[in-house]
Formats: structure tokens, C-alpha cells, sequence
């Protein structure tokens, strides 16, 4: 009988490698942007797990897999392991993921536990209970394979001998061989017997088998005299045995004695060089077939999203009732849905979660979405649906669009909420689920901000105190102390040095006057802007008396409290694109001059580190959904009178890249087109760096009539006539100010398209000619939208027109270059956004561009805070007036988050709670723990 032919893993392996790469390319030119994505989890350092893993990053870049090698250390415990495995079995970009064995950790770690911690549909390596189960089972087109039986099939194939009918012998019963080639043989129809170490007839069993397959670990167990002649023997072992022809001292040999076995079977495998270049290329393989099926069950780039069914109600119910009649779904299914992993999920109970900032890292690489941003007409005091229409466009882009999209708002205060408006979750069937949560603490990121803020304020008084009542040396030894005999400066203390000149690190070092530079701040208190906050509208607290009690020494002087939201620490909160940043914007905060005249900063305080502390979770934005199941980003709420009024840059930013290159982001402005969207570009995109695509602004007929000279509007008091009746001629005179909206859009070279939010009382004819208007006044396009009342399908001809509206070129640009003097950037704003003929500096604004233009904040961006009810200062001035002086009587700086505040004319202070204010009918369930009556 002539010598068995070779069955060479090498040439084979070759063969499945160059397959599989025209396959991965395939895929790739079908799917742009996709890539098989293979991890190998290894703890320790094994060399020959070193080496095994080498070879597998090797083949899977010669195929063009993307592998991904973890390393943890031997000192991993089990739950990090598990850990680890939770985060990769979470992460879509990954397809195939084996654990590479033995586990080398000075830890017990059950094996087991970890294989079947693998997720089924990504355990490449087929040793989880589960494959094995279905395996077992004969479900070979459900499962994956273990690898190296999976070759050995492949090998057997090459012979062109049919498995079917021929009886098999499988010497070995391990998990990873033996028992999976029997179960894998038996469902390709041969008659199997497994044999081990105490079968007593197993030299006769191998004299039966057509085909032999040896995983028994023993070196030349088999002799070639029990084999069957014409039989094809798959040798499986790797073992080393003394050899002294050899360098090393030692061969590698199978389990199978090769010399004499060949001379009996018709097929063989050698060893090495047979079955172990296979085991590699089955594993590269099975992670393309895990992405084939991958692609089959995921359009890449579109999310596999569950949306809400609406059951709509004529006539519609309250919003509390709406938003609980939708059952949300868990937030960490949403959180799935939208491509973020387990460990980058802070849950907060069922319905809201914060999102670590190391999303944003991983995707990094990813495209942007198209960003889309929602602002308003000049509104009245009831508001036009700015954040109605977000959600609703929201809701039609990817309930009824089926396009990835996130909503990015902003999160409200709880003045409004217990005062006058009571909620901002959007309204109808147009909101954010659960409203009330969305509308109270949240989770608690308001809270953050109050404690920030009156640290920062508490530090002020405290720092003035004890420079009063202490010497130089006093203060330097409470400042730098002793501790067991060494002074250390810390590092806020060296930013201090140096920010002085000072260029020493040794507290001992500092002369007398570098000791008095260093410990007196010398604020002046009538310079102090840094002011206490509460997150409750209470016009008590709006000017009191600080610092009344005998332990104070008299050092009394006159402060205030101001709303939370308008905190700066609000805004670098919405401007901030890192956690870093965020701590470089607080450390740049200004809280007063010196009686020198130069900035005191929160840095020069001390209080820089503890500030970034109290922020550090507040900085993750909060995740929720809608009531058709879209994605929410809640974060920061910013005022947009004294601040930009809107959401922040890192919910954008992170929504930007999960929605992918044909994704949507929808955000919105605070007030009309004027503040929110003027600020929106030259403030939050000058930061930001992201480019928006298009500009949605929202019109109503009853806004565009009171423009037109129609009587006031006012909360609680029924609509006049004029509002409730057609009247044609009222609104097509009111249309100036939608027109000048649409302009102040297109100075910055964004396409806009024009939402008419529609009322019941509104006639066909009305709409018809707001619709008409908008598009002679240079809209891209103008749509009805009926999402208060039908949710995203209401808003489905406004998501279509967005749609088309994005694929136009956007030449977006800034209105003024930052370089420009204080009183130039005020007065492009004036004349070309509001229709001013030119601006009035009152002796206060004069004297603080000087003061600012000489502390080096003169190339700040300008945030104008004014009325929001009117494009001019006065807010009885409607429709679009021109020729009007607009008078700046003062200007504030919010250096830390970057921009200038001039105030505009004189602007109504937050109100305080009205006589009746909307707490009356908010109540909680004791038995339920819901809330009840809430707006």
C-alpha cells in the first residue's frame, strides 16, 4: 500500500485565509465604514499564550478582521474578568470574542464561569454551555464550533471522502476536542465512538475506524499498527520529547506515531503543521461568519430600535396623563438600541441614566450626523413649541423615518416648574418620558451646580474675612502649614506662584513680599459679580444683607441670590467638551477684581479641584427617551438671556457620533432666533467646532398676529378675538418678524426651514399664508406640523423637508470675528440680528470694555442679554423694528465659560411665585409614590 498523503494545515489554512479576504473585502465595499471586529481576552502573560495570540492578530490583519488583544494583569480577580467580558460582549463593533485559556491570575477564577460569560452569538471559540448545547443538539447552523474540531472537519473534507456512514474513532473527550469532533461528526451522519485513556480495547476500536481523530494529549499513543489500512488519521497532539539531534533537546510529536501510522492510512495530518494552523484559521472563519450574521440582522449604521405605538385621544388629555399612559422603556435597552455599552451606562432607577465621557472617546473615529437646531419666531409670553416641535420632529424622523436620531435639550429649573410654567418636557404627544422625572432633580445635576456655586461665594467672604482680620505671616502659615515640620505648596497654590512671577517651589523660599503677593487677594468688594444661587424662584432673597452675625466682625455688605440656571457654572457646564476642560473653565472663572484692578479668579481662591469634585458627575450627560421610544440627551440648562440658553456641547457631540454619517441630531435654542440662535453659532459652535445643517424655526399664528399689532397675550387670561377668529390682513402684517428671523438664519449661511406649529383655532387660510410667506421671505421650505396632537406622525412632512433640507450645501459662518473690539462685536449683532441703526454705551458698559478690554478678555464672543419678547430692547416694540438706538447699560464677563454679557435696556427679573403658583396642584401618592397634578 503506497504512504498516506498529507494533509498539510499549512496549504489548507492558507486556502481558508485568502477565501475569507475576498470575503471581508466584499463586505467592507458593500458596507462602507464596517469592519469584522475580533477581542481576545488574556490574563496574564503566558509566553505561549503570548504566541498563539500573535499568530491570531497576524491572520486576522492579513484578512483585514480588526483584532483587538485585552491584557489584564495576573492579579485580575474574577469579577474584573467578568467585568471586562460584560463590556465586549456589549460593544457592537466587536463580532467575535474568545477568552484565551488557561487563564494565568494569581486569583481563583472559575474557567467556566468565565467561557459562559461569552455571549452566545459572539463566543467564536464555541466553548460556551450553550453552543456546546446546541451542538450537542445537531443545531450546527445556530452555533459556533469550537475551532479545532471545526478544522479538523475542514481537513477531512480535503480527502473528498464522504463522512456520511463511515464509522469514526475519537480518542479524547475534552470540551475543547474531543467532545465537540464527536457530536460535530455524529451530525454529519457517521457512526462515532469516543475512546480515552480507560477504554481497555482501544487499539482494536482504532483497527475499526475509517476515520481517526487523536486529541489525547499522550505523545505516540497510537501506533501505526492499530490503524485500519485506507483510514484518514487527524492527529491533534502537540508534545515534546527528548531528541538529542536537536538544539533545543527536544521534538514536537503527535499523539499518533506518524512513521508507521503512514504507512497504513491513505490520509494523514503531520505534526506540527497539520491541525494547529487550522485551529487559527477556523477562528478567523467563525468571526467572519459572526458578522455576516451580524449584517444580515443589523443594517450597519442603522440602530435596531423598538418604538412606541401612540394611542392618540381626541380631545387630547393632559400632559402627566399622556406621559403615563406610555410605558417607557428600560433605559438601559434604549442605551443598547442606540450602540452604548454596559460600562459607559450610570443607571438612575428604570427611566434616566447618565452616560460616561468615555463614549465619546471610543467613537471618536466615527463620522458625524447631521446637525439640525430648533428656534423660534419672537415668541409671546405663552411660548410658540420650540421644544414641542424638537421632540415631535424627533419622534417623526425616527418613529416614521426610520433614521437614527437623538434630541438634545436642555434640563429645566425647578423655579418654572413649582412657579409659573410647570414643566419644559415638551407638551401633547410631543414630550419626554417620564415627565415628571425629566421636570424635578433628575439626577440631581442642578444640585452640583447650587453647591459649586455657593462654595465658590462662601470662599469669597471667607477669603476677604480673614485677610481683614490677619497678618501676612498669619495667613501664609494657615495657608501653607506645617505639617510634621515641612511646608508643601499644593499645585493650585504653584499656578498661583507663577501666575504672580513668583518662579519658586520651596515655602520657605518666598521673600516678605512675595509672601504678601501671595496671600492677599485684596478683593474689592464693590467689584464682587459672584453671587449665591437657589434653584427656587424666591424674590425675597433677590438683595439681602450678608454677613449680620457678631462672629462676622461687622464685615457686612450687600449680596443676592439668583437662580441656579443662571450660574456661570451652568454654562461651563454646557460649554465645557471634556472633563479637563471643564476643569480649566472653572479655574478661569472671575469672580471679582483686586483694588489693583486685576481679575480674581475661582484658581486664585483655591477652590478649583474641590469645584471639578462637585461637578464630576454632573459633566456625564442624562439619557432618556421620548414617548415613540427616541433617544434623549437631558444636560445643562443654561439661561438665554445672561447665558447662551442652550444644551451642551458634550450631549452633541456624543449623540453626533452614535446616530452615525445619515444620523440626525436635533437640539434647540432658547427664546427666539435672535438670542438662542445667534448664540447657538457664534458661542456655543465657535467652542464646540461642530457645524450645523440646517435651522428649524418655529412660527405660530397667534405669535406672527400679535407682531401684527394685535393685543397682548397674557398666562391665564383667555385668548382676544383677534387670536381665536381669521383675520388675514392682522397676520400677513405680523409675518415681518418670520421673515427677519429667516434672514438672521441665513446670515450664517444655514438652510432654514419654517415649522408652523398649528393651533385648532387656526384656519386653513391662515397656515396657507404663513406657509407662503416663509418661502418668499428665503425658507428652504415651510411646513404645517400637528406633532402636540399626533405626535411624531404630526411632524412627518417637517422631517421629510429637514431631510432634504440637509443634503443642501452649508456655508455656515460667524457673524464677527472674535478679534474685533468689544463695541464692534456689539454693534454687528445690534444692527444686523435685532435691526438697530446703532448702540448706546451708558458710562457703566463704557467703563467695564475698558476694564475687560485691559484684564485681556477683550476677544471674547458677546452673549446679549435682553428681553427675549421683542427683536429690539423694548419689549412692546413687535414685528421687526428698525432705526431704534439699542442702550447697553452695563457689561459682565463670564470668563470661564467664555463669552461677554452686555445688558440690554432693562430686562424683567425671574418672577417669584404667584399667588397661585402651580405647587398647589402637585402632590405625591403615598400608597404609589407618584406624582400627581403636575403640569
Amino acid at each position: 500500500m503506497a504512504p498516506a498523503e498529507i494533509l498539510s494545515g499549512k496549504a489548507v489554512s492558507a486556502q481558508v485565509r485568502e477565501r475569507l479576504k475576498k470575503q471581508v473585502a466584499e463586505m467592507k465595499e458593500k458596507f462602507p465604514g464596517f469592519t469584522p471586529g475580533l477581542a481576545i481576552l488574556q490574563v496574564g502573560n503566558r509566553d505561549d499564550s503570548n504566541l498563539y495570540i500573535n499568530m491570531k492578530l497576524k491572520a486576522a490583519a492579513e484578512i483585514g478582521i480588526s483584532a483587538n488583544h485585552i491584557k489584564l494583569p495576573n492579579t485580575a480577580t474574577e469579577a474584573e474578568v467578568l467585568k471586562c467580558i460584560a463590556s465586549l460582549n456589549g460593544d457592537p463593533a466587536i463580532h467575535g470574542f474568545i477568552v484565551q485559556l488557561p487563564l494565568d491570575s494569581d486569583k481563583p477564577i472559575n474557567t467556566e464561569k468565565i467561557t459562559n460569560a461569552v455571549s452566545p452569538e459572539k463566543d467564536v471559540d464555541g466553548l460556551s454551555s450553550i453552543n456546546a448545547g446546541k451542538l450537542s443538539r445537531g443545531d450546527l447552523g445556530d452555533c459556533f464550533i469550537p475551532c479545532t474540531p471545526k478544522g479538523c472537519m475542514e481537513l477531512i473534507s480535503q480527502t473528498g471522502i464522504q463522512v456520511a456512514g463511515k464509522r469514526a474513532v475519537v480518542i479524547g473527550r475534552s470540551k475543547i476536542v474531543g467532545a465537540p469532533m464527536h457530536d460535530l461528526l455524529l451530525w454529519n451522519h457517521a457512526t462515532v465512538t469516543t475512546c480515552h485513556s480507560k477504554t481497555s480495547t482501544l487499539a482494536e476500536e482504532v483497527g475499526k475506524a475509517d476515520i481517526l481523530v487523536v486529541a489525547a494529549g499522550k505523545a505516540e499513543m497510537v501506533k501505526g499498527e492499530w490503524i485500519k489500512p485506507g483510514a484518514i488519521v487527524i492527529d491533534c497532539g502537540i508534545n515534546h520529547v527528548p531528541d538529542s539531534t536537536k538544539a533545543s533537546g527536544k521534538r514536537v510529536v503527535g499523539d499518533v506515531a506518524y512513521d508507521t501510522a503512514k504507512e497504513k492510512a491513505s490520509y494523514i495530518t503531520p505534526v506540527p503543521g497539520g491541525v494547529g494552523p487550522m485551529t487559527v484559521a477556523m477562528l478567523m472563519q467563525s468571526t467572519v461568519e459572526s458578522a455576516q450574521r451580524f449584517l444580515e440582522k443589523f443594517q450597519p449604521g442603522k440602530w435596531n430600535i423598538q418604538y412606541n405605538q401612540l394611542t392618540l385621544k381626541m380631545p387630547v388629555p393632559s400632559d402627566i396623563e399622556i406621559s403615563r399612559s406610555c410605558i417607557p422603556k428600560p433605559i438601559d435597552q434604549v442605551a443598547k438600541e442606540v450602540g452604548l455599552l454596559p460600562d459607559e451606562m450610570e443607571l438612575y432607577g428604570q427611566t434616566k441614566a447618565k452616560v460616561q465621557l468615555s463614549a465619546l472617546k471610543r467613537l471618536k473615529n466615527q463620522p458625524d450626523g447631521k446637525y439640525v437646531v430648533v428656534t423660534g419666531i419672537t415668541p409671546t409670553p405663552l411660548g410658540e413649541g420650540k421644544s414641542t416641535t424638537t421632540i415631535g420632529l424627533v419622534q417623526a424622523l425616527g418613529a416614521h423615518l426610520h433614521q437614527n436620531v437623538f434630541a438634545c435639550v436642555r434640563q429645566p429649573s425647578q423655579g418654572p416648574t413649582f412657579g409659573i410654567k410647570g414643566g419644559a418636557a415638551g407638551g401633547g404627544y410631543s414630550q419626554v418620558i417620564p415627565m415628571e422625572e425629566f421636570n424635578l432633580h433628575l439626577t440631581g445635576d442642578i444640585h452640583a451646580i447650587t453647591a459649586a456655586n455657593n462654595l465658590v461665594a462662601a470662599a469669597v467672604d471667607a477669603r476677604m474675612f480673614h485677610e481683614l482680620t490677619q497678618n501676612d505671616q498669619a495667613l501664609y502659615n494657615r495657608l501653607v502649614p506645617s505639617v510634621n515640620g515641612v511646608r508643601k505648596f499644593s499645585e493650585i497654590q504653584i499656578r498661583r506662584l507663577q501666575k504672580l512671577g513668583i518662579n519658586k517651589t520651596d515655602p520657605m523660599a518666598l521673600t516678605k513680599e512675595e509672601v504678601n503677593m501671595f496671600v492677599r487677594l485684596d478683593i474689592d468688594p464693590a467689584t464682587i459679580t459672584w453671587q449665591r444661587v437657589l434653584d427656587t424662584n424666591d424674590r425675597f432673597l433677590r438683595k439681602i444683607t450678608i454677613g449680620q452675625s457678631p462672629t462676622e466682625k461687622g464685615f457686612s455688605r450687600t449680596a443676592q441670590f439668583d437662580i441656579t440656571v443662571s450660574s456661570e457654572i451652568m454654562a461651563v457646564l454646557a460649554l465645557s467638551d471634556s472633563l479637563d476642560d471643564m476643569k480649566r473653565r472653572l479655574g478661569r472663572m472671575v469672580v471679582a477684581s483686586s483694588k489693583r484692578g486685576e481679575p480674581v479668579t475661582t484658581d486664585d481662591l483655591g477652590v478649583t479641584g474641590a469645584l471639578a469634585v462637585l461637578m464630576k458627575d454632573a459633566v456625564k450627560p442624562n439619557l432618556m427617551q421620548t414617548l415613540e421610544g427616541t433617544p434623549v440627551f437631558v444636560h445643562a440648562g443654561p439661561f438665554a438671556n445672561i447665558a447662551h440658553g442652550n444644551s451642551s456641547v458634550l450631549a452633541d457631540k456624543i449623540a453626533l457620533k452614535l446616530v452615525g454619517k445619515e444620523g440626525f441630531v436635533v437640539t434647540e435654542a432658547g427664546f427666539g432666533a435672535d438670542i438662542g440662535m445667534e448664540k447657538f453659532f457664534n458661542i456655543k459652535c465657535r467652542y464646540s467646532g461642530l457645524r450645523p445643517n440646517v435651522v428649524v424655526l418655529v412660527a405660530t399664528v397667534r405669535a406672527l398676529k400679535m407682531h401684527g399689532g394685535g393685543p397682548a397675550v397674557t398666562a391665564g387670561v383667555p385668548l382676544p378675538k383677534e387670536y381665536t377668529e381669521e383675520n388675514l390682513q392682522l397676520l400677513a402684517k405680523g409675518c415681518s418678524n418670520l421673515s427677519k428671523q429667516i434672514q438672521n438664519a441665513r446670515l450664517f449661511g444655514v438652510p432654514v426651514v419654517v415649522a408652523v406649529n398649528a393651533f385648532k383655532t387656526d384656519t386653513k387660510a391662515e397656515l396657507a399664508l404663513v406657509v407662503q410667506q416663509a418661502k418668499e421671505a428665503g425658507a428652504f421650505d415651510a411646513v404645517e406640523c400637528t406633532h402636540w396632537a399626533e405626535g411624531g406622525k404630526g411632524a412627518v412632512a417637517l422631517a421629510q423637508a429637514v431631510q432634504r433640507a440637509s443634503q443642501t450645501p452649508s456655508n455656515f459662518r460667524f457673524l464677527y470675528n472674535v478679534e474685533l473690539p468689544v463695541i464692534d462685536k456689539i454693534r454687528l449683532i445690534a444692527q444686523q440680528i435685532y435691526g438697530a441703526s446703532d448702540i448706546e454705551l451708558l458710562p457703566e458698559a463704557q467703563e467695564k470694555v475698558t476694564l475687560y478690554t485691559k484684564q485681556g478678555f477683550g476677544n471674547l464672543p458677546i452673549c446679549m442679554a435682553k428681553t427675549h419678547l421683542s427683536l429690539s430692547h423694548d419689549p412692546e416694540q413687535k414685528g421687526a423694528p428698525t432705526g431704534f438706538i439699542l442702550p447697553i447699560r452695563d457689561i459682565r464677563a463670564s470668563v470661564g465659560a467664555g463669552f461677554l454679557y452686555p445688558l440690554v435696556g432693562t430686562m424683567s427679573t425671574m418672577p417669584g411665585l404667584p399667588t397661585r403658583p402651580c405647587f398647589y396642584d402637585i402632590d405625591l401618592d403615598p400608597l404609589s409614590g407618584e406624582v400627581n397634578g403636575l403640569f
